[in-house]
Order: structure tokens, then sequence, then C-alpha cells
């Protein structure tokens, strides 16, 4: 994007590019790598918060949602004040990439119920490879060949943590939560893609956010009624960790992440958000103490090392330092 596309607002970067955000934005667009992680940490407490509040995946959804709508709300207004209206196709988008938002977390809750909520986050990540899968297939798109080398490594480590290898493996059900766990990561695919085809109006990174959010509380609601897991008055304790979770995860995290997306180049953005899921297996452990076996342990870095080589090897020195100034000018 050109600087003169970005010249509308009133807070400059550091490089001096203007960034047209409202102005509690400012500051933390100008730190777009301590954005991204700290995105990324408030994205790894997400699965632990929803455990806290034992409640059924759809309420979970549906609450986590709602409670991140209000500073979503906010920045969107602030936002639409300051530079008008969405695009109709952006919002058409937005809503659908909502749809598909409130798929990825309902099956992730039900992947975090068999596997376990760091095996769980490990295998959503997996979207990585299938957003380059689907990219090939709707866009021509080749991908890289390190993601070729890439898949055989991820499927090794997805069986591991399945327990198809290795023996006996930590969880209620292995097998069901790896099938859950790639719904989910297919569904976050299908999110990314489509909010991405939404636009990149580097000023307003919260009013798509905030119409998903929206579509995706509307959609987790409806599939709650007819599914029958959904809970409309949970207790106060656990409203209380799902206020925290929507705040956290829904407002904070997808916001902070949406600032870096479009200030970073690419390949660090990846090294970045990569630390989320070895952050949630961790956490899982020491909080939660989920014991995943040797085996699982090794999947996890098999998957993780796998997308590590289709999202970062694939670019040279070369392209990175090009990518980098082609940012820095924009």
């Amino acid at each position: 994007m050109s600087r003169s596309a970005i010249a509308a607002g009133a807070g400059r970067d550091s490089a001096g590019a203007d960034l047209g955000l409202p102005g509690p934005l400012v500051a933390i667009a100008r730190r777009p790598r301590l954005a991204a992680f700290l995105g990324a940490s408030c994205i790894a407490f997400s699965g632990i918060f929803y455990r806290w509040a034992e409640v059924t995946p759809s309420t979970g959804t549906v609450f986590r949602a709602l409670f991140g709508l209000p500073l979503l709300g906010l920045v969107a207004w602030l936002e639409h004040r300051r530079y008008g209206g969405l695009p109709a196709r952006t919002v058409r988008l937005a809503l659908l990439a909502g749809v598909l938002f409130a798929g990825d977390l309902t099956f992730w809750h039900h992947a975090i119920a068999y596997v376990g909520v760091g095996l769980a986050t490990v295998l959503g990540n997996l979207q990585v490879l299938i957003v380059g899968v689907v990219a090939w297939f709707a866009y021509g798109e080749r991908p890289s060949r390190n993601t070729f080398v890439a898949l055989p490594i991820v499927l090794l480590g997805v069986a591991l943590i399945s327990g198809a290898i290795g023996g006996r493996a930590f969880g209620a059900d292995p097998a069901l939560g790896v099938v859950l766990g790639l719904a989910c990561a297919l569904c976050y695919s299908g999110y990314l893609l489509i909010i991405r085809r939404g636009g990149r109006d580097l000023r307003r990174p919260a009013g798509p956010v905030a119409i998903a959010t929206v579509s995706t509380a509307a959609v987790a609601a409806l599939a709650g009624v007819i599914i029958g897991d959904l809970d409309p008055t949970p207790a106060a304790a656990s409203l209380a960790w799902l206020a925290i979770l929507g705040l956290t995860s829904q407002s904070f995290g997808y916001l902070l992440i949406s600032l870096s997306l479009s200030r970073l180049p690419a390949v660090l953005t990846s090294i970045i958000l990569l630390a989320q899921p070895v952050m949630t297996v961790g956490l899982g452990i020491v909080l939660l103490d989920e014991a995943p076996t040797t085996a699982q342990l090794l999947g996890v870095v098999l998957v993780i090392g796998g997308i590590g080589i289709a999202t970062v090897g694939g670019m040279s020195a070369a392209r990175v330092r090009r990518a980098a100034r082609a940012k820095a000018g924009a």
C-alpha cells in the first residue's frame, strides 16, 4: 500500500508514515513486532480461560464473541466517524468470515475436550498449510517447495498427536480430537482467506473484525440452540472467565494481530505468531495438569517445525530484506 493511501490519519509511525488510526492505537502500531507478540500471548491463554469457565462449546463461542464486542465496537465506531462506512463488499465478506470463525471456535472447543488445550491449539495452527493448499486450487498460487517438504513432517506429527503412532496417547479420545482440530483449522483457513479479501485498509483494523465477531456470536447461538448445548445463563464464575477470554483474546488479541499483519513482512509475522501454540502447550501442562506423552510432544515439535518450514523457510534472506524495505516504504 502506498504512503498516500495511509495519509488520511493524524499519527505517524517510527518511519514517519501516517498511520491514520484512532489515537490510542497509534503508539502500539508504531511497534508492530511487540503488537504481534502481545497478540499471540493473549490468544495463547484463550484455551486456558475456556477450560476454567467450564461451559459448553457453543456457550463459550457465543460469550467470547459478546464480551469481545464492546472494545472492538468502540474502535470500529471511531474508525467509522473518521473515515465513513466500510465498503459493502467488505461488510459482506466480514459477515461470511464470522460464520467460519464460529465453526473454528466451536470445533476447537470440542477438540479441547478430547485432546486437551495444548494439542488442540497446535492442530488449529495447521491453517497455515491449509491456506496454502486452498490458495493453490482457488487462485492458482502454487505453494513453495518448502510447503511440500513440510507436509509429510506435519502429517507425521499429527499421527503422533492422535496416538496412531507411539501407543497410548493423552486425551479422552485423541483420534477424534485430531479430526475436530483439523475441522477447526479448515474453518480458520476459510476465515483468513475471506477476511483478507475484504481489503487492506490500514486505517481500519477493527471494523471488519467487529462485524465478523457479531456474525460469529449469531451463528454460534443458532447452532447452539439447534444442537442443544447453548446455556444462555452461565454461572457467575463462568461469566467472569468468559469476560476475561473475550477481552484478552477476541478484543486485544485479534486487534493487536490485525495491527501487526499489515505492517510487518509476512515471514516475521509468521515467526512471532508461532510462539502462540508453543506457549499454549506449556500453559496447559503447568496450569491444567495436562500430560501429553513423549510421542505427542514429539508430534508437537514436528507440527510446529513443519509449519515453520512452510511459512519461514520458503522465503530467502534476500526476499525477507526486500519485503522489509517494501513495508518500510509503504
